[in-house]
């Protein structure tokens, strides 16, 4: 098998610095906001909900945006930046709503760079190699997801559970990421005398085929079903996990995440991507089911595995899916239409859970979870998955 670009690999060690950065916060933020700030566990969905949905939703206007210039890292530099300038945020806030302002203007950050992220992914990348390239990006990005949490978990128990001055120790590695974005990654070379196009015309959104929409339709009613980690550390935190320790919730969920991203990215490159969605969905059944049964134990932690797995499975194959079935001067835009969708299937998943975990306990919250993956389960079934099964798409 060929290599895979440079390029790639420096996006990837990007998406982990930054996830470094990102999870030193998020790790800690649920039981910051509940223990520390007084919120309550619905305002703590709320604010998980608005900052992922605000992210997603960004996503499809600076997706629009790189078809139309042409160019993906400016937009990816912008966003980085502004998620690296939003951290000491954290740290200087005092309340529950300067944590959600500070969260908002991470996830722009966010949404600017993740649809000319993954369009750059793509367009560097070989077609026969996108799903080990995808793969790649997700496993480096959970790297981060488990070094960040370490860090956390460490200087909480030196610091004597200082939330602030983990949050300030957050801001380097983020600067680190905007650094290695601007001198280590190079954009492939607009065509000479390309034309700019509207990528939202009527004319071009044509061009986004059926198979393309019915990817959209199945991410966002899997978005539905797999709502924020936050309810993880809650969980745990709920069957008696120290403070200090909480960020293991998140670090065992990214070894999973991070061994078996590029395994199953190489995957996905092999085989149908419908079979591997539909086990990534009874996998995070079974996750849910373990996590309404207990918190306690061996229960709970067998389930955090099992959800860091389905998301392995998933996230790297959904993006590839995307590039397969969208045109190449319009991955940016798909992405963005994609990202939209998902962006308020997020919005929704994340309030309903926090207000059910409020009003008829934390159980209730993964039974909902298990509900909507069932009804991703049967989106495989309908008629569009035959004919997507005929194309190239579905290998």
């Amino acid at each position: 098998m060929r290599p895979l670009p440079a390029g790639v690999w420096a996006l990837g060690f990007v998406s982990m610095l930054m996830d470094i950065s990102s999870e030193m916060i998020h790790s800690l933020l649920p039981v910051y906001l509940v223990t520390t700030l007084g919120a309550s566990v619905f305002v703590v969905g709320l604010i998980e909900g608005a900052a992922e949905a605000t992210a997603l939703i960004v996503k499809v206007f600076s997706g629009v945006l790189s078809d139309y210039w042409g160019q993906r890292k400016p937009l990816a530099v912008f966003g980085y930046s502004l998620g690296a300038f939003s951290k000491p945020l954290f740290a200087l806030a005092t309340s529950s709503s300067l944590i959600l302002g500070a969260r908002l203007i991470d996830r722009v950050g966010k949404g600017i760079r993740g649809a000319p992220r993954d369009a750059l992914v793509a367009d560097i990348t070989p077609p026969e190699l996108r799903g080990a390239a995808f793969g790649l990006r997700q496993a480096l990005d959970s790297v981060g997801a488990i070094v960040g949490p370490l860090l956390a978990m460490g200087l909480m128990i030196t610091w004597t559970n200082n939330f602030r001055a983990v949050f300030w120790f957050a801001t380097l590695p983020a600067f680190l990421c905007v650094a290695l974005l601007i001198f280590g990654v190079r954009e492939p070379d607009r065509p000479v005398g390309a034309a700019r196009v509207n990528p939202i015309s009527r004319e071009n959104l044509l061009r986004l085929s059926p198979r393309y929409w019915w990817v959209v339709a199945i991410g966002a009613v899997f978005t539905l079903a797999r709502f924020s980690e936050a309810f993880l550390v809650l969980r745990a935190q709920q069957g008696g996990l120290g403070l200090a320790w909480t960020p293991l919730v998140v670090i065992g969920m990214s070894l999973i995440y991070a061994a078996g991203a590029y395994p199953f990215g190489k995957l996905a490159d092999r085989v149908r991507h419908s079979t591997l969605l539909a086990w990534g969905l009874l996998l995070l059944i079974g996750a849910d089911a373990l996590l309404a049964y207990s918190n306690q134990g061996g229960w709970i932690w067998v389930g955090i595995a099992l959800w860091g797995l389905h998301m392995a499975m998933t996230q790297g194959l959904l993006a590839t899916m995307v590039a397969d079935t969208a045109p190449e001067n319009l991955r940016g835009t798909a992405y963005g239409f994609f990202n939209l969708m998902s962006g308020l299937a997020m919005l929704v998943a994340s309030a309903v859970a926090g207000l059910l975990w409020d009003r008829l306990g934390a159980s209730f919250t993964f039974l909902a979870g298990i509900g909507f993956s069932v009804a991703a389960l049967g989106m495989l079934a309908l008629k569009p998955v035959q004919k997507i099964r005929q194309s190239n798409l579905m290998r």
